[in-house]
């Protein structure tokens, strides 16, 4: 058996929040040895949005260690080194198996027991496989997902076998936006597949996405909707060849990437802490219903005071900011103090090709379209706000300068009364650069 190692706190997963929790520990004030972190990643925290924009551009990459955290916000990059001159233990591919919250204890699959007198439960998000859904010849080699750099390293290699051949996409949200458009600018043939009737259907609206459709399609990507991967071809080395869809229409494929979702990785904690939409059930300040157990990023469904309701995020932003309050908390409540309730404003955005949009708040309510929303467009710069009671909650921008992308979340915090639906798409931005 394993020797037992103990630490006070304990942060377990390897991601965005798990690096920005290690910054936020170290700046609060850590003794050596008192912080560990325990992935089953085998690299350091990285910033995980690169994966599917720089890191696949083959011929300008980003590479570690250009990503580490806190790279993406402007911060410090956390080397192996930064880790050992704050003494914190990077447990590094090792996975925690088994979690008895009661006894304070984490078993790894080789069997080490780690004991905590913390936790932070920084698990994150496991992507969705077609295999989940018995899609058949879906283990044939050549068909990628990406969630960690593993899985990049993968496509990278792939993409380079494969050059300027056919990649097959599936899925319409982020990943195959972001996927399609890093392809195509290296030089594949690329043809996106999702059954919804337009892409990113959980932010976009019809009009928004018909401008990133057109933009796509004018680029030479080929858009099938209406239809999933239903199987694939093979060739005698179990490499894909063809994507069969639900229609009964194929499509060749040197290599097809799959974006179809994440699910939370709650299941070390099954049956031991309040769950909720899919979560764990945290307060304002992501403590779990267990005690000394804290849940952060994709994992917390937690208070989201704007809209007085309980969510849960996935998006690099909150997972960022939740490790970093729910390490204040930790904190503040070892000294008695308190701190504010957290308090945050929902935030996606997304570049590729020469675009970059930027959302705030919540896509619920009615809807107005303004500006140049015409894929030909030189310079297309358009958006849309959602009206809800009469007051403005959400804003997507397509285009914007900072100020306008500050001014469009300011008015997503702020919740400014609309007088008219007609005159909001008249004004447009203008309606916002004024609060």
């Amino acid at each position: 058996m394993a020797e037992e190692k103990s630490f006070k706190y304990v942060i377990v997963g390897g991601g965005v929040a798990a690096g920005y929790a290690a910054r936020e520990f170290s700046k609060q004030g850590l003794k050596p040895g008192e912080l560990a972190i325990i992935s089953r990643e085998p690299v350091p925290p990285y910033e995980r949005p690169a994966l599917s924009k720089g890191y696949i551009n083959l011929e300008n990459k980003a590479s570690l260690p250009g990503f580490y955290v806190c790279a993406g916000s402007g911060g410090e990059k956390q080397f192996p080194q930064w880790y050992k001159d704050n003494g914190i233990e990077l447990l590094l591919d090792t996975e925690i198996v088994k979690a008895d919250l009661a006894a304070k204890t984490l078993v790894s699959g080789t069997g080490q027991v780690f004991k905590y007198q913390t936790l932070v439960a920084a698990t994150g998000s496991s992507v969705t496989r077609l295999s989940d859904f018995g899609v058949e010849g879906a283990d044939a080699k050549n068909i990628f997902y990406l969630r960690e750099l593993l899985d990049a390293d993968e496509l990278v290699t792939a993409m380079n076998v494969k050059a300027n051949g056919k990649a097959v996409v599936v899925g319409g949200g982020y990943i195959g936006l972001e996927l399609s458009s890093a392809l195509k600018v290296n030089n594949m043939e690329v043809t996106m597949v999702y059954p919804e009737p337009w892409c990113m259907p959980r932010l976009f609206t019809a009009g928004i996405a018909s401008f990133y459709e057109g933009f796509y399609a004018n680029k030479g990507i080929n858009i099938v909707k209406g239809t999933v991967a239903a199987g694939f071809s093979t060739n005698s080395d179990g490499e894909v060849t063809e994507v069969i869809l639900k229609d009964g229409r194929t499509l060749e494929a040197d290599i097809v990437i799959v974006g179809v979702g994440a699910r939370p990785i709650i299941s070390l904690f099954k049956g031991q802490v309040d769950e909720e939409k899919g979560g764990l059930k945290t307060d304002a300040f992501f403590r779990t219903s267990v005690p000394d157990v804290y849940a952060v990023g994709d994992i917390a469904t937690f208070p989201m005071k704007l809209y007085n309701e309980m969510r849960r995020v996935e998006h690099v932003d909150h997972a960022r900011k939740s490790a970093e309050q729910a390490v204040k908390a930790i904190k503040a409540a070892e000294e008695g103090n308190s701190i504010p309730e957290y308090d945050y404003l929902p935030y996606f955005y997304s570049r590729a090709f020469t675009l970059s949009w930027q959302f705030y708040g919540d896509n619920v309510g009615e809807t107005v379209l303004f500006g140049d929303n015409d894929p030909t467009s030189a310079k297309p710069k358009f958006g849309s706000f959602w009206i809800k009671d009469g007051k403005l909650i959400g804003a997507f921008l397509e285009g914007g300068s900072p100020d306008e992308n500050k001014a469009i979340a300011k008015a997503a915090r702020e919740q400014p009364v609309v007088e008219s639906v007609e005159v909001l798409a008249k004004e447009g931005l203008s309606f916002v650069s004024n609060i």
